[in-house]
């Protein structure tokens, strides 16, 4: 006769059974799932906050230091509450002032201050054609304000925000410039006694821009304005190697030295040119190549190992990936109005994480202090961070944005006011009107333009 045994629970099961079991002694003991919700009482802490919305959206145009710069001013509902952001296209900043006050005030007002991704990525497509300065700069400058917005609202500087600090400061480098070897040899040395440990150094500006004696052929024919730049390309290839030379020489071995050729050299010349320097070993070289030659970096990455730092010209987060995901260069030297703020920022930094690229944001002074604070946000948060360009405010630009950051002993500090730490003084603002003229076109002898 065949013995019939019970079915065997599975552990599963029994976990199930228990479970159900206690929640109903449980609810039989204490009430419904209702009632004990009654008796939790929410702590402040997890409460939240309530609901605010755009109000208003406006351009702010100052030039304190004689560079165009433009700040968004976000109004909210909560009285007193607003924030802002950079976005600053110096060289076309007219263009950006109806961006700001036709199109994204009408396309924000009433929506909700926290939802920063979908603001974010609903304004970057909502003209259908993107990928331009004028409105990512337009988009930059309400993404920044937003998180201004968000710090003020949870009492905390914006870099809390990303994550947490992640160093004590931000480590700058510093520009230093001359006519001569001898006076920017000079100059370096006056940072490194103020204990910067990074200087980028360049001869007579860019390549000898304006510094030449004898006027170039297109200047004697009369072809194109007066204000336009001469630049001798083979000059400029000959002076960069012995600038190097006589630098490490005249003031060590430990100071750290960038250069920036922005792209204005042939790009076989650039690769040439940066072999040579490997001997006295650049912290990086800047932008060899225009967005237009960007083929040529697996050239120059298969010769030298000089490292690399490339992007100012980028407009979209999407033109790094490949380059990244290959490293064919090392700092990612992107103009953070141009791409639309901190929230795509974060994101191409984060990206640089994974294959060991480092920020090396832009910022002269034709970037806001607001845009200089997002920066440095940014730095603080960030584990790849490299390092930063500095930028010495004047009074009159202190006046018109208090809350500027400070430097000591070569890193950059912020203050820890919540959101972003800087505000703007509009009366102040309103003494500095901005112009339309742009100095950027730079020629070769015979008139040819030179990019970048």
């Amino acid at each position: 006769m065949k013995k019939t045994t019970q079915p065997e629970i599975s552990r599963r099961d029994a976990v199930k059974l228990f479970t159900a079991g206690s929640a109903a002694g449980l609810m039989g003991l204490f009430g419904t799932r209702e009632s004990l919700a009654g008796m939790y009482e929410t702590p402040s802490w997890a409460k939240g906050l309530p609901p605010v919305k755009i109000k208003s959206v406006k351009s702010i145009a100052t030039a304190p230091e004689g560079s165009n710069l433009i700040v968004v001013k976000v109004d909210t509902t909560e009285p007193g509450l607003y924030g802002l952001g950079c976005a600053t296209f110096t060289q076309r900043a007219v263009a950006v002032l109806p961006a700001i006050d036709s199109y994204l005030n009408d396309f924000c007002v009433g929506k909700d201050v926290d939802n920063i991704e979908d603001m974010w990525q609903s304004a970057y497509v909502s003209s259908y054609w993107r990928n331009g300065p004028v409105l990512n700069n337009a988009l930059c400058g309400l993404d920044e304000a937003l998180w201004d917005i968000k710090g003020k609202r949870a009492n905390m500087p914006v870099y809390q925000l990303l994550g947490g600090k992640c160093r004590i400061a931000v480590d700058c480098y510093a520009h230093a410039s001359g006519p001569t070897l001898e006076r920017l040899a000079e100059n370096v040395q006056q940072y490194m006694d103020q204990g910067f440990r990074h200087i980028r150094i360049q001869l007579g500006g860019y390549g000898g821009v304006g510094t030449t004696e004898k006027p170039p052929d297109f200047k004697q024919a009369g072809f194109g304005r007066e204000q336009d730049q001469y630049m001798d390309q083979a000059a400029y290839l000959k002076s960069v190697p012995a600038m190097f030379d006589y630098i490490r020489k005249k003031c060590g071995e430990d100071i750290e030295l960038l250069h920036d050729i922005h792209e204005r050299v042939e790009p076989v010349d650039a690769i040439n040119m940066i072999k040579r320097l490997e001997p006295y070993r650049p912290y990086f070289i800047e932008d060899p190549f225009s967005p237009e030659n960007m083929g040529w970096f697996r050239q120059l990455r298969n010769q030298t190992t000089v490292p690399i730092a490339m992007g100012e010209l980028f407009n979209n987060i999407n033109e790094f990936r490949d380059y990244m995901a290959e490293q064919l260069f090392d700092f990612i030297r992107v103009h953070i109005s141009q791409i639309g703020g901190i929230t795509p920022a974060m994101k191409i930094a984060r990206l640089g994480e994974w294959y060991n690229v480092r920020t090396a944001w832009h910022g002269p002074g034709d970037v806001s202090p607001i845009g200089h604070a997002a920066n440095a946000h940014i730095d603080l948060a960030v584990w790849n961070f490299g390092i930063q360009e500095s930028h010495f405010w004047n009074e009159r630009a202190q006046a018109v944005f208090p809350g500027c950051q400070t430097y000591k002993n070569g890193y950059m500090y912020i203050n820890e006011a919540p959101g972003l730490g800087v505000d703007i003084n509009e009366k102040e603002a309103a003494k500095y009107p901005i112009g339309t003229r742009s100095n950027w076109t730079v020629r070769k002898g015979d008139g040819t333009i030179i990019r970048p």
